[in-house]
Order: structure tokens, then sequence, then C-alpha cells
């Protein structure tokens, strides 16, 4: 079954990455009409066992239909504000998904079955209003299988470690080096700790991820490499990205096990699993499950858009990659540093470049709606 076309084979491929190979596969989209038409519970049914969302989901799914629209009129109509109403929107759709979700949840243990939603992305440099943010999402959704998405830059890890501290789930996005990883994986198990010495020694129903993005790490390490020009720089294209992710693996096996950690496990902490995104292919010369392929492991989750995901329920290779060849993952690491490519630079240009782009999103969606709500009122 699992190697057919067709529904079979699509639940088939999802249901082997957990059972099998111990990864979660989620769902990188979210719009109205999923909710509604069944869609989303159609993906829950095939496998799909957790969901992520951000600003550029909900720019296109709310600019690109009209399926807000009754609602968007009735608030703006009644008096909210456009920016209130743009959050009960995207609340709305969080509520509709969590619900597909909730029983994933159940069944897990609340180990999985979470949908994210991401704070103001313009809050990303500053830790006091991320916490604020994040806190008010969190009080104003309350569920239990939330996550809240923080950007994982210098101002955002302390604001990371509290919410953690305060028992709250979060998914810390827009993250691009191994370094920046560790960091983030530190916020978490120091934050389990903070709330154990407050005297909250049950840490169970606290959840996090360590979305780790991939794909856009090539698409700028490769034009550095072109840059480069050599035969033997060319030679590097395209596998920088899965290597760094794989180098972040390792460490969180380190990371994740020993007595510091153990002393958490035993009073009911998760392990702060990496989350595998920005995994479609950039670059169509890339076959187009490769950030799906070679990224398979325990403990993970993969968060795919729709297309990537049908393509892996199509012909993607069900085995354990993620740590198959680990002194291969360095040696590309060190081979791209021998040929002047700073992977510290392209994280710090990467993160500037994904706050920016979740800014963006989120700032057009607001004018777009301000001229909606204009002819409405």
């Amino acid at each position: 079954m699992r190697d057919g076309t067709g529904g079979g084979a699509m639940i088939g491929r999802l249901a082997a990455l957990n059972e099998e190979h111990q990864q979660s596969p989620w769902l990188d989209n979210l719009r109205r009409g999923w909710l509604t038409g069944g869609e989303l519970d159609q993906w829950v049914q095939r496998g799909i066992r957790g969901l992520t969302s951000n600003p550029s989901i909900f720019q296109k799914a709310i600019e690109s239909s009209d399926d807000y629209d009754e609602q968007f009129g009735d608030l703006v109509r009644g008096g909210d504000s456009v920016d209130s109403a743009y959050w009960q929107l995207v609340t709305s759709d969080i509520l509709g998904a969590l619900n597909a979700l909730s029983p994933v949840h159940d069944a897990s243990s609340g180990t999985d079955g979470f949908v994210s939603v991401e704070v103001d992305p313009a809050l990303a440099h500053d830790t006091d209003a991320t916490v604020c943010a994040a806190r008010e999402l969190h009080e104003s959704i309350a569920r239990p299988n939330l996550m809240v998405k923080i950007p994982g830059t210098a101002e955002g890890l302390p604001a990371i470690k509290q919410m953690i501290a305060e028992g709250r789930s979060i998914n810390v996005t827009l993250i691009f080096s191994v370094a920046r990883y560790e960091h983030v994986a530190e916020a978490y198990v120091s934050g389990l700790e903070d709330r154990a010495a407050a005297g909250e020694t049950d840490l169970r129903g606290i959840a996090s991820v360590a979305s780790f993005f991939v794909s856009r790490t090539d698409t700028e390490v490769d034009r550095r490499l072109d840059a480069v020009g050599t035969q033997s720089a060319l030679a590097l294209r395209g596998r920088t990205a899965v290597a760094q992710a794989q180098a972040a693996y390792g460490r969180f096996a380190e990371i994740f096990s020993g007595p510091r950690w153990e002393a958490l496990e035993a009073l009911g902490a998760q392990c702060q699993r990496p989350l595998w995104a920005s995994t479609s292919t950039k670059n169509p010369a890339y076959p187009d499950t490769l950030y799906v392929d070679e990224l398979i492991g325990p403990r993970t989750v993969n968060t795919m858009p729709d297309d990537t995901l049908a393509a892996f329920c199509d012909h993607g290779k069900l085995r354990r990659t993620v740590d198959a060849d680990q002194a291969a993952a360095r040696y590309v690491l060190d081979a791209v540093a021998s040929h002047g490519i700073d992977l510290d630079d392209v994280a710090a240009t990467l993160e500037a470049q994904g706050v920016a782009a979740f800014a963006k999103s989120f700032d057009e969606l607001l004018v777009s709606l301000e001229s909606k709500a204009d002819a409405l009122v």
C-alpha cells in the first residue's frame, strides 16, 4: 500500500513516518475552506499529526478567497478595529484546526496534535512585548494543544524561557544555524528547570518544538557558492541545508540525554523535538521531497506544505536518514566553510529576511483589510 498511489499510499506513508520512524508529519498551511469543507479532517485521517501557520499563510488565505468576508464585515460594522478583526479571523481558523487535531493530541497523551499560531512578527526583537503577546494568545485561546510561535532571535530567547517557565507550549520559529538551535534548546531546558525550582514538579503538558528552517539555507548558500564559481564549490550546491539540519539533530541527541535532562524527564518533561520547516524545494533541479527524505528520524517533526505532502505521499522514501552519516554532514559543512562561506552570516541574513518577510505579509494584509473595511463601512 505504501508504494502505490492514491489514498491508500497517502495513508501508508504518513502513518509509517510516525509508526516506523517516530517522526510526526505536520501540515504547514491553513485556510478557512479546509475547515468548512472538511479537507483538514481528511488530512488528519491520512496521518497528519499537527499544523503550523504563519503571517504569510494567513495573508494568502484571507486575500485569495471570500471565505472570511462575512465574519470580517460583521466585525468591522460592529465597531472592531481592523487589527482586532484580523486576530479574530485568525483565532477562528486556529480554533477550528485545534478541534480537528484534538483527537490526535488526546491519543498521543499530549505529545502531538498541536496547532501553532505566531505572535506579531514586528515583535521579533522586543523581548517584553513578545512575552506579553505570547501570554495573551495562550490565555485567549486556552487550548491544551495550542503552540504559540516565537521567533528564535536573540531577543526571543528570554521570552521562550519565560513562557516555558510559565508552563506554556511554544514553537520556536526561524532557526537557521546549529549555534542558535543550541541556544533555543538551552532556553527550553532552563525554562523547565525554573518551573521545577518554583515548586511546579509536574512538567507534563508542556511541549515545544524547535523549528529549524531548511530549504532557505540552500537558496542562500547556493547563491554564494555560485559566486565562488569553482568546480569544487559548485559541487556542494544543494547539500548544506540537509547537512546542517543533520548536525543540529546530532546536538539534539546530546542535549536531551544525560543527567541534566533525565532529572527533568523524571518530572514528566517532554523533549523539545526538532521540527524541520521550510521543507518545500525551492530549486526545481532538486528532488521535490529532498528535505523530507533526508531528515527522517525519531523524535522529530516535519511540517510540509500540502504540495510537498502530496509529493512525499506519492514517491517519498521511507528510511531513517537524519543521523545515518554524521561524518558526511560534518564534511559538507567543513567543505562549505573552506570555500569562504560563513554559515553564521548566512544564518543572520536568513533570520533578518524571515522576520522581514513575515512582517511584510502581516502589514500588507492589514492594509488590504483596511481598504476592505472602508468599503464595507
